[in-house]
């Protein structure tokens, strides 16, 4: 009787069940692989902030016939921005790190004053648009430089305008943030991202840097050409990206982040807010990209992308380099994810597929995040509808 009256006031209410994730079959995913020339994939999928399924599929080394396995150790490549990220937020409910503090208020020097390897920041000397950055600021990704300072013609750093302003993508603010814990708070990052993230989720073969173990199951890259890149042994932390890792361990890392798992309820949601509108077409070229309307309200969370799904909330991260495309996508409704690592940048071209079999109809914006994508019925980003479908 109150299991009838449960489903009657739901019907009453027009409330629906939760969609579940789905596990793509393993045939339909060695298709999509062998389309695009895949040779190694990785694929978990979380379900009510849980690991769901866990699976591999092709090789880690081609040229040896060695098979990518779920603990083969992976890059993770600009994923590491979001772990961090995580970190930074449990500095925050401890009252260590205020992410609206001007790094003259953080640093004992001022941010130019450090003119030495990893940090020289001595570029900006002549431009005080520098005591505007804050964390926030920078986990937006509105710093105003570049992703790198070697993209620049005179491979020198410089702002492109007024830090908090707009986003473009930047792996050097992520520079400025981990000066922020080493030289401003004293910590250790890999130490802190150690024990606040790997060991809270019990990820064993995840670290910020190399460690000589990695060697017996590791995983060498395939670029677009299909040319084997050897796996870069990353000999100091990089909050930019430095993350070694396994698919085991990062389905146990996305599962207990969704969950919220470490953080406050504030913290965890200040994370996934719509901070900042993004208004370009694509998340790259970086500080060119034309101009653009998304639908979806896309907007800089804190070190992930958060955008308006049909389903509720939504977020995401992507890592890349020239054989590397990994991608996380969450759903906030169901507690729903679904984890895409690869040793062959070839894979992002079936990443929309697997993410529509895993999490049914999104409204991911595949577009800016991937240049190459064009959705069905639309000539350009710029072209995009005014409202999402209902």
């Amino acid at each position: 009787m109150k299991t009838a009256l449960c489903v009657l006031a739901c019907l009453l209410c027009g409330c629906a069940a939760t969609p579940s994730a789905s596990v793509v079959p393993d045939d339909e995913v060695r298709r999509l692989m062998a389309r695009e020339n895949v040779q190694g994939l990785a694929l978990a999928v979380i379900d009510r902030g849980q690991v769901m399924s866990v699976k591999t599929y092709g090789k880690r080394n081609v040229e040896r016939d060695l098979p990518l396995m779920p603990q083969t150790v992976m890059y993770g490549a600009s994923l590491t921005k979001a772990a961090f990220a995580y970190m930074l937020l449990q500095l925050v409910d401890e009252g260590k790190l205020d992410l609206d503090a001007p790094l003259t208020a953080l640093l004992p020097q001022a941010l130019p004053a450090y003119d030495r390897q990893p940090w020289d920041f001595s570029d900006l000397a002549e431009d005080e648009r520098w005591r505007a950055l804050t964390p926030r600021i920078l986990l937006t990704h509105s710093s105003g430089l570049a992703n790198f300072r070697w993209v620049e013609p005179d491979r020198k750093l410089r702002f492109h305008f007024d830090p908090g302003t707009r986003y473009a993508y930047s792996g050097e603010g992520f520079y400025i943030l981990q000066l922020v814990v080493e030289r401003g708070l004293g910590l250790d990052t890999g130490r802190e991202m150690q024990r606040r993230v790997f060991d809270r989720f019990g990820m064993r073969n995840t670290s910020m840097a190399w460690r000589p173990d990695f060697a017996a199951n590791l995983a060498d890259g395939y670029t677009l050409d299909g040319r084997m890149e050897p796996h870069d042994e990353r000999s100091r932390p990089s909050a930019a990206g430095s993350m070694d890792t396994t698919i085991e361990d990062q389905a146990r890392l996305w599962a207990g982040v969704v969950r919220g798992e470490g953080l406050s309820t504030a913290s965890r949601a200040m994370m996934v807010k719509a901070w900042l509108p993004i208004g370009s077409a694509s998340q790259f070229p970086t500080l060119t990209a034309a101009p653009a309307i998304w639908p979806q309200s896309l907007a800089a969370g804190l070190g992930v992308v958060a955008f308006v799904d049909r389903s509720g909330p939504a977020w995401f991260k992507g890592g890349h380099n020239d054989s590397t495309g990994n991608m996380v996508l969450c759903l906030e409704r169901g507690q729903r994810c679904v984890v895409m690592l690869a040793n062959d940048v070839r894979a992002e071209r079936i990443y929309p597929e697997l993410a529509r079999r895993v999490l049914g109809e999104t409204d991911m914006p595949w577009g800016w995040e991937y240049g190459w994508f064009k959705p069905s019925g639309f000539q350009s980003a710029a072209q995009l509808p005014t409202q999402l479908p209902k």
